[in-house]
């Protein structure tokens, strides 16, 4: 069985990954997210974690990391959260990140989960309870791959560089 672990180390050119949740019920992350909502600088746990040093890697390595967020305004608490630390932090270390903005249009992929998408042929589904805690996720059969690379087109047809994104609404 591959496991996520594997799939972030192994692939060769492309890791793609659509969200669509506004919250994310992340315990490991809860610490971070009170000191974001008290207006407290961002802990060094924060800024050096695991993740950043796999995008790090990635990216150093000449493969892209790259994700869509489907989104509505005003943001969420952990959209805020996510947005201005986590995208912000996994920037620098080489992620790329676009917005698809649905307040002014409807959401072209309404019905569409989560999912990471490994060099457009392995797609791992997430899965979230109704807290929006993660339960795991689904490796999908490698003939349903083509089915997410619409989707994926779709999503970044659709949405904004997070930059511009961020420098026209990131203070709403």
């Amino acid at each position: 069985m591959v496991s996520s672990r594997d799939l972030f180390q192994d692939f060769e050119r492309e890791a793609f990954r659509l969200e669509t949740l506004d919250d994310y019920n992340i315990p490991r992350a809860a610490d971070d997210f009170r000191a974001f909502l008290a207006g407290e600088e961002q802990p060094d746990s924060f800024r050096n974690s695991s993740w950043v040093t796999t995008v790090r890697n990635a990216t150093e390595g000449g493969k892209r990391m790259y994700r869509v967020h489907i989104l509505s305004r005003p943001l969420t608490d952990y959209l805020r959260y996510e947005l201005a630390w986590g995208y912000h932090r996994n920037a620098k270390a080489g992620e790329e990140f676009f917005i698809l903005d649905t307040t002014e249009q409807e959401n072209p992929l309404e019905g569409v989960p989560d999912f990471w998408m490994f060099d457009e042929s392995t797609v791992s589904v997430m899965h979230y309870d109704e807290t929006a805690a993660f339960t795991g996720s689904e490796i999908l059969p490698e003939e349903r791959a083509a089915e997410f690379i619409t989707y994926r087109d779709t999503a970044l047809t659709r949405a904004q560089p997070f930059p511009e994104w961020w420098a026209k609404y990131g203070t709403e």
